[in-house]
C-alpha cells in the first residue's frame, strides 16, 4: 500500500496543475471576439484585457492577445500565441503609491501564464527621468527561450 503512495501525491501534484493552469487571468477582461470557429471546444479569440498598476494609481494597460480555442484550450493545456499589442492610458490624476524600480531592467508589473506550464505573458515598466514619462512592454517569456515579438506603451507622469 505504500508503494502507491508516492504515485497517488505526484498524481494529485499534476492533476492540480493542470487544473489550476490554463489562459492568462487580467484584473478585468473587457471584452472578446472569434477569430476561429472550433467544433470541438471553444473558438480561438482575440481577448481584451485590463491590467492595473499597482504602483501607480490611475495608470491602467489594455492587452490584446490571441487566446487559443479547441480541446485543448478548453482544458488549459494549449500554448497562446506570443502576440499582442499594449496600450496603458492615465484614466485619472496619475499618483505614484509605491517605489518604483529605477534600474534598467526596470520593474515586472504584471505576469500570467499563457500556457500549462512553460510560457508566460509579462509587463514591464520602465521610468524614463529625462522625458518624465512611464514605458510599458510587454513580452513573452518561456523557461527556455522568450519570443521576439513586443509591443510598448507610454504614460506621461505630468499631464
Amino acid at each position: 500500500m505504500t508503494a502507491h503512495r508516492p504515485f497517488f501525491a505526484f498524481s494529485i501534484l499534476g492533476l492540480t496543475l493542470l487544473l489550476g493552469a490554463g489562459a492568462a487571468h487580467a484584473q478585468e477582461r473587457i471584452g472578446a471576439t472569434s477569430t476561429t470557429f472550433r467544433w470541438v471546444g471553444p473558438n480561438d479569440k482575440v481577448v481584451v484585457d485590463r491590467y492595473d498598476d499597482p504602483k501607480v494609481e490611475n495608470a491602467a494597460c489594455y492587452i490584446s492577445r490571441a487566446e487559443t480555442g479547441g480541446i485543448s484550450g478548453a482544458v488549459g493545456l494549449a500554448e497562446d500565441p506570443s502576440r499582442f499589442s499594449i496600450a496603458c492610458r492615465a484614466v485619472g490624476p496619475l499618483r505614484i503609491v509605491g517605489k518604483i524600480n529605477e534600474s534598467d531592467d526596470g520593474e515586472v508589473v504584471f505576469s500570467e501564464r499563457t500556457s500549462a506550464v512553460f510560457k508566460s505573458l509579462q509587463v514591464t515598466r520602465f521610468h524614463d527621468k529625462t522625458k518624465n514619462v512611464l514605458v510599458y512592454l510587454v513580452t513573452s517569456t518561456k523557461v527556455i527561450e522568450g519570443s521576439p515579438f513586443n509591443s510598448i506603451s507610454v504614460v506621461p507622469l505630468n499631464q
